[in-house]
């Protein structure tokens, strides 16, 4: 999905920025084999699954996963399929689980069966689920404004597994200039877990060249110093989240989806427009932001290439 340059906004605030979905707006991504989201989440998986798939000790996500499920057939028929509880079929990758059981249908990626076979049983669906989709997902308690479950292989710049269990204002707490967040927490989560279809999206400029980037696993290497803003933009990627939420009213719950793509920074920006909104954004990031999302050694630099790219 394209991202939406309206969603730059100056002066820069760190706001939850919630929008209501259009009827009929899809909220998932289906992946084809050796898509790179694939290829990431399946490292991820094959070596940090401790970290990326996590539950609360006593929660159960079983009815929250079902509903993703049926959505998620319901959106794209030709990438997942379900007949109950337990079940799941990858369509497009040819792999299934049922009741932890892993079956292959086909040799279009076969690395997904070790992949599945070496993880506990009732995490094998909710794996599988996170292979078939770009998207990561994580479920939020609006009673509580907890966030209990969480299968998220490609986090940006945050530990997933600091996160589980923990309230919307505690997961937000590390956030520069997060006073809109945290006042906000407890409406937010009532708000997406009720019957309507939310969405956000967020955007950085960071030199990091994964879609995984865990903090654990970032290059600690600075902005190189002697580039000029020329080479430097050309060593910078546009990093996006698309976010959205999967109401599950019943429960009072919600699944929220986040799909990260990255882009050279260079491809990202192709016209003047998006250059001018970019840098009037960066121009009016707070200190603490730009250190929080390492930008400070890079903001006057690519401030020049954006001013340059937008008089082009």
């Amino acid at each position: 999905m394209p991202f939406d340059f309206a969603s730059v906004s100056a002066p820069f605030r760190m706001q939850p920025g919630l929008r209501r979905l259009a009827a009929g707006a899809t909220q998932l991504t289906p992946n084809a084999p050796a898509d790179r989201a694939l290829r990431e989440k399946l490292a991820v998986l094959g070596t940090y699954a401790d970290q990326a798939l996590l539950c609360a000790p006593g929660f159960d996500a079983t009815s929250c996963l079902q509903a993703l499920s049926q959505h998620a057939a319901g959106e794209h028929p030709q990438a997942w399929s379900s007949d109950g509880a337990g079940h799941g079929h990858a369509i497009r990758l040819g792999w299934s689980v049922r009741e932890g059981e892993v079956r292959q249908h086909g040799t279009e990626q076969p690395d997904i069966g070790p992949c599945l076979h070496a993880l506990p049983l009732p995490w094998r669906l909710p794996a599988l689920m996170s292979l078939a989709f770009a998207e990561d997902f994580a479920v939020i308690d609006g009673r509580t404004a907890h966030i209990p479950w969480l299968a998220v292989c490609l986090p940006s710049g945050w530990a997933p597994e600091e996160k589980v269990g923990r309230h919307f204002a505690q997961v937000h707490a590390p956030v520069a200039d997060n006073q809109l967040l945290v006042t906000a927490s407890d409406h937010l989560a009532r708000l997406v877990t009720g019957t309507e279809r939310w969405a956000r999206d967020v955007w950085s400029i960071t030199r990091h060249p994964r879609l995984h980037a865990h903090p654990a696993r970032l290059d600690p290497a600075p902005w190189p110093v002697l580039a000029d803003a020329h080479a430097l933009a050309e060593r910078a990627f546009f990093r996006t989240e698309h976010q959205t939420f999967i109401p599950v009213p019943q429960l009072q719950q919600a699944v929220f989806t986040i799909h990260v793509t990255l882009t050279p920074l260079t491809q990202a920006v192709t016209h003047a427009y998006q250059a001018r909104q970019l840098h009037d954004a960066l121009a009016s990031m707070s200190d603490a932001v730009l250190a929080y999302r390492g930008l400070t050694d890079a903001r006057d630099r690519l401030l020049n290439w954006l001013q340059a790219r937008a008089s082009a």
